[in-house]
């Protein structure tokens, strides 16, 4: 059944100059005031940025009024651009009950002060090339989640507890974005590294078999219903392990699965659906070629249920899953950056596209306010636009003045979106 696509609420637009070009922003409630700030990470000024990992050029706090509230490092004007994850979250880090900015920069692992920006602690990297991306975990058992793990672009992993001392390191092809989650309930997390599944000291529990290239993201969730969690891992093929190492199925009708995204996208489906990102052509394989990607979603059963014929060029689309766009709403498939004029937009489990967000860039979505909707925020070098389903004023919190909690999806950020459904 085809639906009218509509046009989201535009809520607020931000002029982010002052941060300088090609940042990412993390989302948090910095100063603990009930409403979510803005960071602007901006990467620093080496451009080969496929094989060398960023540092951290300059961080840049802003809130939903536009107001820059703290800043630290200076903007580059021609910075390195989003070829790879920026090396930083926001956290409660030490477990005082405020969040941090985590990240690094100058060569060393910063802890920044969330409301003001002062650098509360820094601690040396355990390898120069351990700054790919921030991962973090509970491994030592504590009571909530308070060790780092680092990695470089594709080989390393180095495990540090909260004060930084070395617990293991793991050699292997780790993928982009690990992802953490205690399958067996002793209160550590297991880690999953690209194709190897590691217990919370590091060592191989298993492996995922032939599978190529590595893995772009990694979604954990009970797929099939059957009261376990399940392993979701786009990479050469799509495919779905249970946390003991069992292969239960994989769905070969894509040419790379850059990017997958869990959910209840078919309410009247069993289990949950596997929402994909198949890049058919790329652009950038020497062939002269126009580059050009397609969605597609999966049944719990790994079973294709459809596939877009697209018509346009494009080949860069990320895809996330988002709910709570509107009170009872299904999951949606957030997918931007589509090229070929396609703004970004919200598409049912039926491949349409039923919200367009009328502006280019990169997008997040949170619940801004703490108000039981998300919001989705598109920006571009210039600009933040911040889209709702309904009119609303972002200058009062809905908290009562409480600080928002910082959940694991936002303090998990990645250009390779994985998580937990």
């Amino acid at each position: 059944m085809k639906v009218e696509t509509i046009d989201a609420v535009l809520l607020e637009k931000i002029d982010i100059r002052a941060a300088g070009p090609r940042c990412k922003m993390l989302l948090g409630d910095l100063n603990g005031d009930g409403r979510m700030e803005l960071l602007l990470v901006q990467p620093d000024d080496r451009k080969d940025v496929r094989y060398i990992p960023h540092q951290v050029q300059c961080l840049t706090a802003f809130d939903l009024s536009g107001n820059l509230l703290w800043q630290t490092g200076t903007p580059d004007p021609d910075p390195g651009s989003h070829g790879s994850d920026y090396p930083a979250q926001i956290y409660d880090i030490d477990g005082d009950g405020k969040l941090e900015a985590l990240a690094v920069m100058d060569g060393k692992f910063q802890v920044l002060d969330g409301a003001t920006g002062e650098l509360k602690k820094a601690y040396p990297l355990p390898d120069p090339h351990a700054h790919d991306c921030i991962i973090i975990a509970n491994l030592t058992g504590g009571s909530r989640a308070g060790d780092i793990i680092l990695k470089d672009r594709y080989h390393k992993l180095w495990a540090m507890d909260n004060e930084f001392n070395l617990l293991w390191t793991h050699e292997g092809n780790p993928g982009h974005f690990p992802w953490v989650y205690d399958f067996d309930g002793d209160g550590k997390d297991e880690v999953m590294a690209g194709y190897d599944m590691l217990d919370s000291q590091g060592k191989v529990l298993w492996s995922c078999k032939d599978l190529d290239d590595h893995a772009d993201c990694i979604w954990v969730g009970d797929v099939n219903g059957d009261g376990r969690p399940e392993l979701v891992i786009g990479g050469s093929v799509t495919v779905m392990y249970d946390a003991e190492g069992r292969e239960l199925w994989r769905y070969e009708g894509s040419v790379e699965s850059q990017h997958i995204a869990l959910g209840r996208f078919r309410k009247e489906l069993p289990g949950l659906q596997v929402a994909g990102l198949d890049r058919l052509v790329r652009e950038d394989d020497g062939l002269g070629k126009k580059g050009k990607d397609a969605l597609f979603l999966l049944d719990s059963q790994g079973k294709e249920l459809w596939k877009e014929d697209r018509k346009t060029d494009g080949w860069l689309t990320i895809i996330e899953t988002l709910r709570g766009w509107e009170p009872d709403a299904p999951d949606y498939i957030l997918a931007y950056r589509r090229g070929g004029g396609v703004y970004p937009g919200l598409y049912d489990g039926h491949m349409n596209q039923v919200v367009r967000f009328p502006a280019e860039g990169y997008a997040a979505h949170v619940d801004l306010l703490g108000t039981g909707t998300e919001q989705v925020i598109i920006y571009s070098d210039d600009t933040v636009s911040i889209y709702g389903s309904v009119r609303q004023s972002l200058g009062e919190d809905a908290s009562g003045g409480k600080p928002l909690p910082q959940p694991k999806r936002l303090y998990s950020s990645t250009l390779y979106p994985g998580g937990e459904a």
